[in-house]
C-alpha cells in the first residue's frame, strides 16, 4: 500500500519537470526578448523598468547608452555563449555575436573600453570611438581613457575573443577588434611589467624604471587628491584580471607574444610583493614603487583583499608555466594574511556584521601592520553638479562608523582554500595545467563550467514557469529614474523636514528627491538574473535535463 502514494509522487514530478525541448523553448523565448525587446545595438543596461521605459545601469542610463562593466554586456554575452555551448543553436550565437559588435562599436581609439557606450550619433561624434573614425586623424577626443578599473577592458576583451573563436574567426570586424585590444593592451604594459588603471598612450620606458617594491619614509594621513590613473594597480584585481586574459588569449590565437605578457605580469607581481614584514602587495604603487594613495578611501597600505586574488594568480601561473618562482612568492604572503586576520568579537560593529566571518582588513597600515578603516561622511549627489563629500572620509584604527558602500573589511574565508591549494602545488612534483575550455570573467572562477543558480533559488521547472508572457524574469527592486535631482547618503541619524514638518533619517539611510508626482519603479528586469538563469537552463539541458 505504500507504494502507491511514492508512484503517484514519482509520476507527478515526473509531469512536472520540463522536457528538454520544453526548456530549449523557454531558453529561445527569453533570449528572444532580451535581444528583440531589452538590447540597445545588442548590449545592456543593469536593470530595466519591467515595462523596459527606462534602463540604468552605474555609469550610464537611457536608450542610447549601455554598460561594460561585467554585470551587464560582458555577463549577458558569456551567457549566451553558455547557451550556445549547451545547445548548438544559432539563435544563442548570434545573440552573442550581436553583443560582441555593441563592444566593437564602443571601443575606444585607446584600444579598450570605458564604462559606456553611446549610440547616440550627435554624442558619439565627441567621443573617441573606432567605428567611423580615422583615430589618427588630428583632432580625436581624448576622452574618455581606456579603463582597466572593474574589470571593464579585460571582460570586453574575453567576450570579443571568446565570440570570434566561436565564429570560427569569420566575423572580420570583431576579430580585428579583439587583436586591436590585445596588442594594445600589451603596448601598454609598463617596462616592469605592470599596466595602469586608465590609459590613452603607451607608456615613456625612460620615466618608469623597474624597481622593487619598498616602504616610504612617511605617508600622509590626508588624501593628496593626486590623479592616479597611471599607478600600477592591482586595485579591483585589474592586473590579475589583465594576466588571465593574456592567458587566454595566448590559447585561442596561438601567440607567443600574449602569453610573453602575461609571464611580464607576473614578473610584475614579484617586483611588487612587498618586503618583511608585511610580504604581500598594496592596492597600488607610485613610480618609486611604494605604496600609493588612489581614491579618498583608498590608501598606501598593504591590502588583505587584493593580495588573496594576486595568490591565486600566482598559482594559476605556476600551474600554465611550471616555474616554482611563482608559488615560492605565495608562501611567506599566505602565512603573513594568516595571522593578519581578524580575531572574532563579542559585540560586532556595523561593518563586523556586514562581513562573512573570519574577516581582514582590507588595509593594513605600512609597517605596523594595524587595521586602518576610512570613517563614514555625508554623501550628496545633485543633477548637474555631481557628488560633494562634506565631511567624513578620514583615516582611523576604529571600525565604528566607517564606510559601507566600499569594502574596508573583507572576508578571509577564502585563506584556507587557498593555503590547501598551495601546499598541494608545494608537495607535488609538478603542476597540472588549468582545463583548455574556460567560463566566466574572473581567473579563479573560470576553472569549471558555472553552476545552475538563480537569484534566490529555483528549480529548472520553477525557472520556466516564472517566466511571464513575454519571456522575462521580473523582481523586486527600484529602478530609480532618470529625473532624480538630489540624493543623500545619512551616515549619521539626521531629520528631514517637509513644510516644517520633520521626517526621522536613520543612520544608513538613502534619501532621494525625485521630479514629478510618478513614484519611482518597483519590480526590475535584471541583466544578471537573466544571465544566472540561462545558464542554469543551459545547464539542464546539457546534462540531458
Amino acid at each position: 500500500m505504500r507504494l502507491i502514494p511514492v508512484l503517484i509522487l514519482a509520476a507527478t514530478a515526473a509531469a512536472q519537470t520540463p522536457s528538454r525541448e520544453q526548456i530549449l523553448q523557454a531558453m529561445k523565448k527569453s533570449a528572444g526578448f532580451f535581444v528583440d525587446k531589452v538590447s540597445t545595438g545588442g548590449g545592456y543596461h543593469y536593470y530595466y523598468a519591467e515595462d523596459l521605459s527606462y534602463g540604468r545601469s552605474e555609469h550610464g542610463e537611457g536608450p542610447t547608452q549601455i554598460e561594460t562593466q561585467r554585470e551587464a554586456t560582458p555577463r549577458v554575452a558569456m551567457a549566451y555563449l553558455e547557451a550556445y555551448d549547451a545547445t548548438g543553436d544559432s539563435l544563442f550565437l548570434d545573440a552573442a555575436r550581436k553583443a560582441a559588435m555593441a563592444l566593437v562599436e564602443g571601443q575606444l581609439c585607446s584600444g579598450g573600453w570605458d564604462y559606456i557606450v553611446e549610440f547616440d550619433p550627435a554624442k558619439r561624434a565627441a567621443l573617441p570611438y573606432r567605428s567611423g573614425r580615422d583615430c589618427a586623424a588630428p583632432g580625436v577626443p581624448q576622452k574618455p581613457p581606456t579603463t582597466l578599473d572593474d574589470n571593464v577592458t579585460q571582460a570586453c576583451a574575453r567576450v570579443l575573443m571568446r565570440v570570434d573563436k566561436a565564429l570560427n574567426f569569420q566575423d572580420a570586424r570583431i576579430h580585428e577588434a579583439s587583436l586591436f585590444a590585445l596588442d594594445r593592451l600589451v603596448a601598454v604594459q609598463y617596462p616592469n611589467g605592470a599596466w595602469p588603471q586608465r590609459f590613452n598612450q603607451p607608456p615613456d620606458a625612460a620615466a618608469h624604471p623597474v624597481k622593487t617594491a619598498s616602504y616610504p619614509g612617511s605617508w600622509s594621513r590626508k588624501w593628496p587628491g593626486e590623479n592616479y590613473y597611471g599607478h600600477y594597480t592591482f586595485n579591483d584585481n585589474s592586473i590579475v584580471d589583465c594576466i588571465d586574459m593574456m592567458l587566454e588569449a595566448a590559447r585561442i590565437y596561438s601567440s607567443a607574444k600574449y602569453r610573453e605578457s602575461a609571464e611580464k605580469g607576473g614578473g610584475f607581481i614579484l617586483l611588487a610583493q612587498m618586503p618583511a614584514p608585511q610580504p604581500a602587495w598594496a592596492q597600488q604603487y607610485d613610480l618609486e614603487m611604494r605604496p600609493a594613495w588612489a581614491r579618498v578611501f583608498e590608501p598606501p597600505s598593504i591590502t588583505g583583499g587584493e593580495s588573496q586574488g594576486i595568490m591565486k594568480m600566482l598559482m594559476l601561473l605556476y600551474r600554465e608555466t611550471g616555474r616554482r618562482k611563482y608559488l615560492d612568492a605565495v608562501g611567506p604572503a599566505l602565512s603573513y594574511l594568516e595571522k593578519s586576520v581578524l580575531p572574532p568579537v563579542s559585540n560586532p560593529s556595523e561593518i563586523r556584521r556586514r562581513v562573512k566571518e573570519p574577516a581582514i582588513a582590507r588595509f593594513h597600515e605600512l609597517k605596523t601592520n594595524k587595521a586602518l578603516y576610512v570613517t563614514k561622511g555625508i554623501m550628496l549627489q545633485a543633477k548637474g553638479l555631481g557628488s560633494i563629500r562634506p565631511d567624513g572620509y578620514e583615516i582611523t584604527y576604529s571600525d565604528e562608523s566607517v564606510i559601507t558602500h566600499y569594502g574596508v573589511l573583507v572576508s578571509a574565508a577564502g585563506l584556507p582554500a587557498i593555503r590547501k591549494e598551495y601546499d598541494a602545488w608545494a608537495a607535488a612534483p609538478k603542476a597540472a595545467q588549468r582545463p583548455e575550455k574556460l567560463h566566466g570573467l574572473s581567473p579563479w572562477s573560470s576553472e569549471s563550467a558555472p553552476r545552475p543558480r538563480r537569484s534566490g533559488g529555483g528549480s529548472v521547472a520553477e525557472l520556466v514557469s516564472s517566466m511571464d508572457a513575454r519571456g522575462a524574469w521580473t523582481e523586486e527592486g527600484v529602478i530609480g529614474k532618470a529625473d532624480r535631482l538630489v540624493s543623500l547618503f545619512a551616515p549619521r541619524a539626521m531629520v528631514l523636514t517637509i513644510n516644517g514638518k520633520p521626517v526621522d533619517i536613520k543612520e544608513n539611510d538613502r534619501v532621494e528627491i525625485f521630479e514629478g508626482s510618478q513614484p519611482p519603479r518597483q519590480r526590475i528586469v535584471r541583466s544578471e538574473t537573466f544571465a544566472k538563469n540561462l545558464e542554469a537552463l543551459a545547464a539542464a539541458v546539457a546534462r540531458g535535463r
